[in-house]
């Protein structure tokens, strides 16, 4: 039985056509549902996959599901989380008044996000030791929005200041002439810089068409390790039961003003 005084948690994903991105999600979810059994978690997509959104959160309305987080599994604050999820859960709203919903923050940036991608370095047969002789290149999927493509340039900062010789940012997708570089063109670029060994590193949560990308510039350009993606890592289950534990005091506070 579910906790009746915590909220439900609804974890949204933005769907993909490859099949391995629904089953990189619902690994992900299973791992939280295994950290808190005590919860209700549900898994949506905005697209793609299903189940929907809408058709989530009128099952939980039907049994009578009283309070909801709505978690975005997204690292960055764009279209998506600004736009998408807001007018999908408003929409909800409306159709479901005794549903009370609450939208979390989005994911990154967070020290854990890091701490997750060393992991998948690590695994990817990088050590430790290996940090001065190294530079990474953090690839994200990409976006236009220029909060989003900061964010990103932030997280290649800090990662850099854990002890990699070099960070540099890229996007797979949406490269403009003041944004990050392609990844394949990032490596080429700590190459130009004497950096003895490059490794990619995608900051992206799960397979699909765009982590392909990255793979296939990393490739092209002759990096020497290539990192897989954040997928179900313990950091990313910390963090997202962090965001949930956010949002519920969010919630609290608001109730109680």
């Amino acid at each position: 039985m579910y906790g009746s005084h915590s909220p439900a948690l609804l974890v949204v994903a933005h769907g993909s056509r490859d099949p391995r991105h629904a089953a990189t999600v619902h690994a992900l979810v299973r791992h939280i549902r295994s950290q808190r059994p005590e919860l209700r978690v549900s898994t949506a997509f905005l697209d793609f996959n299903a189940p929907s959104v809408p058709q989530v959160l009128e099952r939980m309305a039907n049994d009578g599901v009283g309070n909801v987080v709505a978690l975005p599994l997204l690292l960055t604050r764009a279209y998506h989380a600004k736009s998408d999820i807001p007018s999908v859960l408003n929409e909800a709203r409306a159709r479901h008044p005794r549903l009370r919903i609450t939208q979390a923050d989005v994911l990154g940036p967070s020290p854990l996000l890091l701490e997750a991608v060393e992991r998948r370095l690590y695994e990817a047969g990088l050590t430790p030791a290996d940090k001065r002789s190294t530079g990474v290149v953090l690839a994200s999927a990409g976006s236009s929005d220029p909060e989003a493509i900061a964010v990103i340039a932030d997280m290649a900062r800090e990662l850099r200041h854990t002890g990699w010789c070099a960070v540099r940012p890229a996007f797979a997708s949406a490269v403009t002439a003041t944004g990050p570089a392609r990844p394949e063109d990032a490596v080429r670029a700590l190459r130009a810089e004497g950096v003895a060994r490059v490794a990619v590193a995608p900051y992206v949560v799960a397979p699909g068409r765009l982590p392909d990308r990255i793979a296939d510039g990393a490739r092209a350009a002759g990096a020497e390790v290539l990192a897989g993606v954040l997928g179900p890592s313990p950091e990313l289950a910390r963090l997202m039961l962090r965001r949930y534990e956010e949002a519920r005091v969010v919630r609290r506070l608001a109730a109680a003003g």
